[in-house]
């Protein structure tokens, strides 16, 4: 049965220790609901962790720049961060009437219908588990990068990601709250050295004067925008998963809705700024090049430039907890992903028990460490690049679907809002932002989709594999629903 038919007000509650055992036979011990007691910075840490900040301006920034429109790539957070404002207006308006924690599910199931709602759950969890499995493709030679600097043999990628996955499956398993400390501790240090890095570049004037790409229209506009609108989007993913800790959360009605805005709006100045600061760094005539010859280590290289050997050294360790943060963020997304849909009968109902102690999804958890490992075997086992092929391959994945969840989302609001008219609130929020949040994805979407098969490789295969892979995810929630009632009769 769905979630929201087991809620009840004592759940809602945080026990004053949240990690204290529960007697089992007491209200507080129903196991198919989690506990915690996040307050807004709580969730805005664990979204803005998963944003990563600062690897995505050593990882995806590099790469939109190389592969997208050069000098123009930081106006794509700019066009980015307007749309999904206007995405997160009827998100938010919604999420007074959307009682589970299943985020993109629980909303576009809400708009339109059990089916629907539970194959964009399926595509969410495709789509968060490929790009978590992604980030261990940066994570592997961020590692390796920062131990050779210190005088350590090089080591394959693909033994740092397993010593970082043992790590990250511990701390699924523990209580949400001893994620978000971790979590919390190494975004703030990586948002300082970023800032103190983007200050000092100004007030330098870079390498040849400050970057105007950011504002002229003909270097937007060059190149592939597609691939640099894809990785922009890519590098907000997990902001409207402030939802999925509503179960988490000391009072979601309040909580959610003020950590979306608060998330999405300083992860976005911050990603335009930083970007335009790296590119002004290396100088609007050597940008591309570089990012192209050097992705990797364009970061790095402009820090050792601009803060000096020091400065290089705590990028590099910086750059790797970043990394972490956001592996661990998004693994903790798709358990609760994972933990809803099995509540809902989508998945095995075992998936949905809580931890006793913990009362965290921790069977959730191991499946979702089982996913992933088999990927990364697999990636390792083929030999695949784990930064062209492994994070590039699984990121695009990721984001072709996440961009189609915004939209369905969008439509699910403004259907929601207007077949219940006793619910709206305001047209602005109802419907308008809603609507415009939609019209701008859908041309995301194109976007992205004309660019899909560059960003694999240039093989048109792989591009077909993966919108074949989330149509499938959509068309088997309606064969699970239709399952589901021809069990009950």
């Amino acid at each position: 049965m769905p979630t929201d038919d087991v809620q009840s007000p004592e759940t809602n509650a945080a026990p004053s220790d949240a990690t204290a055992p529960l007697d089992e036979t007491s209200p507080d011990a129903d196991r198919t609901r989690l506990r915690g007691n996040l307050g807004v910075a709580s969730i805005v840490f664990m979204v803005a962790a998963a944003a990563s900040p600062l690897g995505v301006i050593g990882g995806p920034v590099p790469l939109g720049i190389a592969l997208g429109d050069g000098t123009g790539f930081p106006a794509s957070y700019i066009l980015a961060g307007l749309v999904l404002l206007l995405f997160a207006v009827g998100f938010t308006a919604m999420s007074p009437f959307v009682k589970d924690a299943g985020a993109f599910y629980s909303y576009i199931e809400r708009g339109f219908g059990r089916g629907t709602g539970l194959g964009a759950g399926f595509a969410a969890l495709l789509s968060y588990l490929t790009l978590e499995a992604g980030v261990y493709g940066l994570i592997g030679p961020g590692i390796d990068s920062l131990l050779v600097s210190y005088h350590v043999p090089s080591q394959p990628w693909w033994l740092y990601a397993g010593l970082t996955f043992a790590v990250v499956a511990f701390l699924g398993h523990r209580n949400i709250e001893l994620s978000g400390k971790v979590l919390a501790v190494g975004l703030v240090a990586e948002v300082l050295i970023v800032v103190v890095f983007d200050a000092v570049v100004v007030v330098t004037g870079g390498d040849s004067g400050l970057s105007t790409g950011i504002v002229d229209p003909e270097r937007i506009t060059s190149g592939a925008p597609g691939i640099g609108i894809l990785f922009a989007v890519l590098s907000f993913i997990g902001f409207e998963a402030t939802a999925v800790f509503r179960d988490e959360a000391r009072d979601p009605e309040r909580t959610v809705p003020r950590a979306t805005y608060l998330s999405l709006t300083l992860v976005g100045l911050f990603y335009a700024v930083s970007s335009w600061a790296l590119v002004t760094a290396v100088g609007d005539r050597h940008a591309v090049r570089t990012a192209t010859d050097n992705s990797g280590s364009m970061l790095a290289d402009a820090t050792e430039r601009y803060l000096g050997t020091v400065g290089e050294h705590i990028i590099q360790v910086l750059f790797v907890t970043s990394l972490f943060a956001c592996i661990l963020s998004f693994h903790n997304i798709v358990a609760r992903y994972v933990f809803t849909l099995s509540g809902s009968e989508a998945l095995p109902s075992g998936l949905g028990v809580a931890h006793l102690r913990f009362r965290s999804p921790h069977r959730a958890s191991a499946a979702t460490a089982a996913v992933v490992v088999v990927l990364l075997l697999i990636s390792a086992l083929a030999g695949l690049d784990p930064i062209s092929q492994v994070y590039t391959w699984l990121a695009g994945f990721a984001s072709v679907g996440v961009v189609l969840l915004y939209g369905l989302t969008c439509a699910a609001v403004v259907v929601f809002f207007a077949r219940r008219r006793e619910h709206r609130t305001s047209s602005w929020k109802n419907t308008v932002a809603p609507a415009l949040g939609l019209a701008g994805l859908v041309f995301f979407f194109a976007l992205i989709l004309s660019n899909l098969t560059t960003l694999v490789g240039g093989s048109t295969p792989l591009a077909i594999g993966i919108l074949a892979l989330l149509a499938l995810s959509l068309l088997l929630g309606p064969v699970v629903a239709r399952r589901r009632v021809n069990n009950k009769r």
